[in-house]
């Protein structure tokens, strides 16, 4: 009975890691004796709910799943964290080799708290709130992982303020303990398929790129941490070799991604553009920049003369104020088509502080998908292909931001992520984020239930 091993590396980037492949052995000896290649992610590229796009063969309209935050209802506040509920009925990998009588182990995988009962073991992963909660199955797991590496860390802040040392000191106790646990699971268990995903890389990326990246607009030569994203690398191969060290001879070692890395060149506020094209009023422009969830909150929002408002984040996700949908809307619904078409080529004809074309690409989610669930953003533009961040907050007097105003870390994701199997596929590797499912069922033996 054939096994597979996923090592999942949020954030690994097709380019970097070819880059860095000469100092890392594991990996180096992995993509030598198979197959090495980009995966192309969804749209957007972003962990939740890339990991559970990959899990599911679904793409984030049939989840219904847009990013980490999403709408629960039409209200103008009515947003929430998603957790494991959201992916109920998805049917991810590990239900359908159940269903064959073959057991999984999960580690850390994104969209998995609270836990539910798998034919296998299950630990949840980033976004569970900590230890003291039930973040196992069986729960009492959990009293194991404690014997074994004492606290176990879900996931670490990727920002870490101006204590960069701290960060990276924090992001090496996290690694290693989740490949610590996993070397025991992995040893202990009967399984079929393992898959565990670590952060560290993308936390890495966000913190330390532009100490990194030599055209990064922030980089400084010869700064302290101008090593220490590849210094990482070389630490979590060495855990890599070590969790392989306790597989069984006849496993298939998959290594793959959600997204991959690119700096960020500077941030588009989203809802200044807004306010400047008529599309967004407020009662008051606030005098420094504050939220948009709290200018709606403080009731500072004319509703009565707004037809769309923004979200910030790694892309921007633009809301209409519809009438019969949203609680003050005034877009007629016979002109929703027209306003999206309208928002979206003011959104991508957006040139840069220099006047230069930025290539933005605003994607409408009815076309996108295969299927939308959920309420959707009624457009989802990225700008310059994520090289600029979109920004959510008002009160820059301006729509275009550089530097440490364009949001939280140096770096923001891309579209391409990595996907190593060792040994080569007899069938191919997959090419999209959405085919590795089917992969992984076809090289089990298991027909496909799509």
């Amino acid at each position: 009975m054939k096994r597979v091993a996923l090592i999942g590396l949020d954030c690994a980037d097709p380019a970097l890691v070819r880059d860095l492949l000469p100092d890392l052995p594991t990996l180096r000896g992995l993509a030598e004796r198979g197959t090495f290649t980009p995966l192309r992610s969804v749209d957007p590229p972003i962990t939740v709910p890339a990991w559970m796009c990959m899990m599911t063969g679904r793409d984030p309209g049939e989840l219904g799943v847009y990013g980490f935050r999403n709408r629960r209802d039409s209200s103008y506040e009515g947003f929430e964290i998603v957790n494991s509920t959201a992916f109920a009925e998805a049917a991810p990998v590990w239900k359908t080799l159940a269903q064959h009588g073959r057991r999984s182990v999960l580690l850390g995988i994104p969209g998995t708290y609270p836990p539910s009962p798998i034919a296998g073991k299950l630990v949840a992963g980033p976004l569970t709130p900590g230890t003291e909660t039930t973040y196992t199955y069986p729960p009492s797991l959990k009293d194991r992982i404690r014997d074994w590496v004492g606290e176990y860390l879900f996931d670490v802040s990727a920002i870490g303020g101006a204590d960069l040392s701290a960060l990276q000191e924090r992001i090496r106790e996290m690694t290693p303990r989740r490949f610590q646990v996993a070397r025991h699971l992995a040893a202990d268990e009967d399984w079929s398929f393992f898959a565990l995903v670590e952060m560290g890389p993308d936390r890495m990326h966000h913190a330390f790129w532009s100490h990194h990246d030599p055209a990064h607009p922030l980089h400084e030569t010869g700064g302290p941490f101008r090593h220490a994203i590849r210094d990482y690398y070389r630490f979590l191969d060495a855990r890599i070799a070590s969790f392989i060290e306790v597989l069984p001879q006849d496993t298939t070692i998959w290594v793959a991604s959600d997204h991959g890395v690119q700096p960020v060149q500077g941030g588009i506020a989203v809802n200044e553009w807004l306010i400047d094209n008529g599309y967004l009023t407020l009662t008051s422009y606030p005098p420094e920049p504050e939220r948009i969830e709290d200018l709606i909150a403080d009731g500072r929002v004319d509703w009565s003369r707004t037809k769309a408002w923004g979200a910030g984040g790694y892309y921007g996700r633009i809301f209409f104020n519809v009438e019969g949908r949203e609680p003050q809307g005034v877009v007629p619904p016979d002109r929703y088509e027209e306003l999206q078409e309208e928002i979206a080529a003011g959104i991508e004809a957006i040139r840069d502080d220099q006047g230069r074309t930025l290539g933005s690409r605003v994607l409408r989610p009815q076309t996108a998908y295969r299927s939308v669930r959920g309420i959707p953003p009624d457009l989802m533009a990225f700008f310059a292909g994520l090289g600029w961040r979109s920004i959510g907050t008002v009160g820059w007097n301006g729509v275009h931001l550089r530097g440490t105003d364009a949001g939280p870390g140096s770096a923001n994701h891309a579209p391409e992520g990595i996907f190593i199997s060792s040994p080569s596929l007899e069938g191919g590797p997959p090419r999209s984020l959405l085919e590795v499912r089917a992969a992984l069922l076809w090289h089990l033996g298991i027909p496909s239930d799509r």
